[in-house]
């Protein structure tokens, strides 16, 4: 074969890879919505007051017959939602796995919940069981197509480059993110002038969250490739949810220093989502902020996390993504305790706040990703990612129980804010003692020059 020949695979390969790349990055473009507009700024409130319109006199709705108080039931369904999402991740990863089909699951996991999410728009009067049912089916569907998305990283990304293109990818979601979050807002303050009711705004801000993730879905089914296994290679089976999860952990068992980097993660992401889900409990409560504020601050992390993803992807490729997380810890920590002596009604502040928190939140995420991908054993991407996956959504439960068991005793959310320095400090000891280049070589896949 001769020098041109080569050269020109090469070349087609590379375009090859960008394309895929850029599919890639349009699916977070495409779901990042449901997560900023819907679970952040939208559904809690609205599907609280659907179920308090519903209530007895005693203030609980009866779902199946089961007293729930109408307040609760957001924070149930999105539990509920995680219970599913964590019984089917690791069944649909391990088949996504052995079969090498991993767009159909992803195309059919993505359309579920874009649909669960417009048919909100149906979310009125006191259908508050229908919300809590498409919420469930929603939540569960975007986690199982992030495990999948996830899992695509290491086979169109060569170790160079899977910073920049993690990077790149939150980038796109946090600039999705804030896009539509402009245009609901504008829907939502100027209802009037638009002739209709605050509720039916929130419902078509719900709806077209579906509608945009549904839309924009199409472009990474169109330029992902599937790799199947080779000819001969066994396909295996699938156990059931919780059987294959086991069997995930033994198989991780073999690699001990990935499930190291995992017990890292998932000490100092608990914190990261503690931060972020918290931040308006304590600007209300603590703070005594404007809902207004507290919306307009959720954008401006929005927009911030862009550069703040882009920027820490640069950062990696000069000191390495290692040393980059660990310096985001350093960082949130330093946020935690500049939020603990902020002053109450003071929004500017609040705001400065918020800037630290969109600068770091971005990189910290899309550099633990693209970390994590390279201690990920070769033909177990979608199982390995559906254990990070868990870890993101299904484990973060013991920040918001250290949040509010601190406030329980104190009585001042000041302390509660504080005492999440905890997560960031162990993650920091945890992540130190994790030997990359070692867990990287043990796991089967080529060490990157700088990590």
């Amino acid at each position: 074969m001769g020098t041109d020949t080569v050269r020109t695979d090469a070349a087609d390969e590379a375009a090859g890879r960008r394309r895929e790349q850029r599919g890639w990055y349009f699916y977070d473009w495409a779901c990042s919505v449901y997560s900023t507009s819907v679970l952040t700024v939208f559904l809690g409130p609205y599907l609280t007051e659907v179920a308090k319109s519903a209530a007895d006199a005693d203030g609980y709705v009866h779902p199946l017959g089961i007293p729930v108080r109408a307040g609760s039931f957001f924070a149930y369904s999105v539990s509920l939602s995680v219970i599913l999402a964590v019984v089917i991740m690791p069944l649909v990863g391990a088949a996504a796995d052995r079969t090498g089909r991993k767009k159909p699951l992803l195309a059919a996991t993505a359309y579920v919940g874009a649909t669960a999410t417009a048919g909100m728009f149906f979310l009125d009067g006191d259908r508050y069981l229908l919300g809590g049912v498409l919420l469930v089916v929603a939540n569960a569907a975007q986690s199982v197509a992030m495990m999948l998305y996830n899992s695509y990283l290491p086979q169109i990304a060569p170790p160079e480059e899977r910073d920049a293109v993690s990077s790149r990818g939150w980038a796109f979601g946090y600039a999705a993110g804030s896009l539509v979050l402009i245009g609901n807002l504008i829907l939502f303050t100027a209802h009037e002038a638009f002739g209709i009711s605050e509720g039916m705004a929130v419902r078509i801000c719900l709806a077209s969250a579906g509608l945009w993730w549904g839309a924009f879905t199409l472009i990474p089914l169109n330029r992902l490739r599937d790799r199947r296994r080779p000819a001969g290679e066994s396909a295996g089976t699938t156990a059931p949810g919780l059987r294959q999860l086991a069997a995930t952990v033994r198989d991780m068992r073999r690699h001990p220093l990935t499930l190291s980097f995992l017990l890292a993660y998932l000490v100092y992401n608990d914190g990261i989502q503690t931060v972020i889900s918290q931040a308006s409990v304590y600007g209300s409560e603590e703070l005594d902020l404007e809902q207004s504020t507290l919306i307009v601050a959720v954008l401006l992390v929005q927009i911030l996390a862009v550069g703040g993803a882009l920027g820490m992807g640069r950062l990696a490729r000069r000191y390495g993504a290692k040393r980059t997380i660990l310096g985001s810890l350093v960082a949130w920590t330093l946020i935690l305790a500049a939020g603990y002596f902020l002053p109450a009604s003071a929004p500017l502040w609040f705001f400065v706040l918020a800037s630290g928190i969109g600068l770091v939140l971005g990189g910290s995420q899309a550099l633990s990703r693209s970390l994590f991908s390279h201690l990920v054993p070769p033909g177990k991407e979608a199982e390995y990612f559906a254990a990070y996956e868990m870890s993101d959504r299904g484990m973060s439960w013991l920040g918001p129980l250290l949040f509010g068991v601190t406030y329980q005793l104190t009585g001042s959310y000041r302390d509660a804010i504080i005492s999440l320095v905890a997560f960031f400090v162990l993650g920091f000891a945890l992540l130190m003692r994790v030997p990359v280049r070692r867990a990287i070589s043990d796991a089967g896949n080529p060490v990157p020059d700088r990590i």
